[in-house]
């Protein structure tokens, strides 16, 4: 009878197997971070742009459209977003101490490898006096 002897002391190709195993899950590791930190930036221009908006509305109760003026700032603030998804809202009375409410929304949704994980929407609301 031939007994073959294999030889378990060559381990060429190891290193090989294990990174073809590992690779698929670091890369979408790596690409949801990505798109997490997207996500993020995002919700950081939003909710600048509607703080930018509301100081704009606090100072414009004597304009001819206050509303109209705080929108306008809100989204020109906001301009590394797209601005056909962005909106934006303003409510007030315009009285001088009356709160001025604005309220921003822009859609999100986080892809890996062409499979949306999650989406919705991204909100920010902000109050301030009117002056």
């Amino acid at each position: 009878m031939n007994h073959k002897q294999h030889n378990i002391e060559n381990e060429r190709g190891q290193t090989m197997t294990e990174m073809a195993m590992i690779l698929p899950l670091l890369l979408i590791v790596i690409f949801g971070i990505i798109q997490f930190g997207i996500a993020f930036n995002n919700y950081l221009a939003v909710t600048d742009a509607v703080r930018a908006g509301a100081r704009k509305g606090t100072v414009s109760r004597l304009s001819g459209n206050p509303t109209g003026d705080c929108v306008t700032a809100a989204h020109n603030a906001g301009a590394d977003l797209k601005q056909a998804n962005f909106n934006v809202t303003c409510v007030s009375t315009w009285q001088p101490g009356a709160d001025v409410t604005v309220t921003g929304t822009y859609p999100y949704s986080i892809n890996l490898l062409g499979v949306v994980v999650k989406k919705g929407n991204l909100t920010s609301t902000i109050k301030e006096r009117v002056e």
